[in-house]
């Protein structure tokens, strides 16, 4: 019997990765997973008992990532520093966080293992949340941010940007400009009018 191919984590999670994007969650199978990393499927099944295992395996790896750069933004003092930071870590990659927003929609098989998973991802959403309000408050209390608006309306606008198509293949750095322009001074130029 031949031996099975050595794979490292990093390479199941980058073509589990590149499968959802292509497939979806309900096209994607074990047997294309097994295929691009030349491997067979029971190699894979040594690890996960099934896709909602492996999914939520792989969303906990990229939360984590998430969360490892998102630590980071304590390093400037500066709000318009930690905005730019912030603003680059989530435009980087938006296909981490289609699939992200993608998992909402998903009805998981709740074993007791997979339940244990969901709820890592649910306190790495907390503490998230949190970093991202002080991050708001910090605004607030520099006069930057407008003190009326909830934090959790500012979060989600922000994160909600990632959604945004760009139809007209704008170079990814002048997007995030212009992502970034909206956000700080809006759309309107400085002409008034009554609503």
């Amino acid at each position: 019997m031949a031996r099975e191919r050595k794979f490292s984590t990093s390479e199941l999670y980058e073509a589990t990765k590149e499968l959802f994007i292509l497939h979806g969650y309900d096209g994607f199978t074990f047997g294309d997973l097994a295929e691009k990393l030349n491997i067979s499927r029971g190699a894979i099944y040594k690890y996960f008992e099934n896709k909602d295992d492996l999914f939520t395996s792989y969303m906990l790896f990229e939360m984590n990532k998430f969360f490892d750069q998102l630590k980071k933004i304590e390093e400037f003092k500066n709000f318009e520093d930690k905005f730019n930071y912030l603003m680059d870590l989530i435009l980087n990659d938006t296909k981490i966080h289609s699939i992200i927003q993608f998992t909402r929609n998903v009805s998981l098989k709740k074993s007791k293992k997979i339940m244990s998973k969901q709820q890592k991802l649910d306190d790495l959403h907390m503490k998230m949340y949190i970093y991202l309000d002080k991050f708001v408050q910090q605004g607030k209390q520099e006069n930057i941010l407008k003190k009326s608006i909830p934090n959790s309306l500012i979060l989600g606008f922000i994160f909600q940007t990632i959604a945004i198509p760009n139809h007209d293949q704008i170079p990814q750095e002048k997007w995030k400009e212009y992502i970034k322009e909206i956000i700080r001074n809006g759309m309107f130029t400085n002409l008034s009018f009554d609503m």
